[in-house]
């Protein structure tokens, strides 16, 4: 009995003493309070086993752990073998005729139905109807004689838009409505075999022009880019120039010779002399052609 009383402190399970040690110490007036039951040797050596007991001091918790989890494994009776099953393995280079059973007939399961070949039916033609201008719907009108000659015209319009660079510019000189009357003028059926005419020279573009005429085109519109181009290096070039000194020292003397010889006033003195001479020629050429007797 003596013995047993001494073994009890020892019946609390290893696992019990690694939460005590993985929680923190614990307070051992506590644990001495805790009343403990009487267990018999018997039951003793069923909870204590000599594996439970011994402790290596330099494990951590995690090994113990994994130590106690081992140990609850049952062990397997000796000359027990696990037999292992060989993977089935497919080598990627195998016809798939191997794989198919000796004697398969796959027409068998799957036949495979001959149907005759019939020859495509083509369609029947539509039938073109006559649609006459005057007694049509606004709609068929539109289909029939409207959109045939205006939607080519209208992409017409566009390539020429595109040519005149008007995705590309807010202003240019191009205007649509002409082009566009223009065009259709020239390609009006009435008119074949007639030579080209420009849209200012059509009659009824003449007659309107005369009683609302137009403002002029601004010239910046007008000109090409190379025209431009010329214009605006010129002004350049002669703006460099007027900058050397000796030419401002040259425009300084021309301005005060100016105002100092008043040569405004004689260079308009200068031409009224020479029209009047050139009047006074002008009447004795005639003179003599008057006096003369007719033939």
């Amino acid at each position: 009995m003596e013995t047993a009383c001494m073994a009890v402190p020892r019946q609390v399970s290893n696992r019990s003493v690694l939460r005590e040690e993985a929680g923190g110490s614990v307070d051992s007036s506590v644990t001495a309070r805790t009343p403990v039951p009487p267990v018999s040797p018997g039951s003793l050596e069923r909870l204590v086993s000599p594996a439970q007991v011994t402790e290596s001091p330099g494990k951590s918790l995690w090994e113990q752990i994994c130590e106690e989890y081992e140990a609850e494994i049952p062990t397997l009776p000796e000359g027990y073998k696990v037999k292992q099953e060989a993977a089935v393995t497919v080598s990627s280079v195998t016809p798939l005729e191997e794989l198919v059973p000796h004697g398969f007939n796959m027409e068998h399961y799957f036949p495979v139905h001959s149907f005759p070949v019939v020859p495509p039916v083509p369609c029947p033609p539509k039938k073109t109807e006559t649609v006459e201008p005057k007694t049509c719907s606004p709609k068929d009108y539109l289909e029939m004689f409207i959109f045939p000659v205006l939607l080519p015209g209208m992409a017409n319009l566009l390539h020429q838009a595109k040519r005149e660079k008007c995705f590309e510019r807010k202003r240019t000189k191009f205007i649509a409505c002409d082009f566009l009357t223009e065009w259709l003028y020239n390609q009006n059926p009435k008119r074949a075999g007639e030579p080209f005419t420009e849209f200012f020279s059509i009659p009824f573009v003449e007659e309107r022009l005369r009683h609302h005429p137009r403002p002029p085109i601004p010239l910046s519109l007008l000109l090409t880019e190379e025209e431009a181009a010329i214009i605006i290096q010129s002004f350049w070039r002669a703006y460099l120039v007027r900058c050397d000194p000796e030419i401002q020292e040259l425009r300084q003397w021309q301005k005060k010779l100016r105002e100092d010889k008043h040569i405004r006033q004689r260079v308009k003195i200068f031409w009224a002399k020479q029209e009047q001479k050139l009047k006074c020629k002008m009447d004795d050429e005639e003179v003599p052609a008057a006096s003369a007797p007719p033939p």
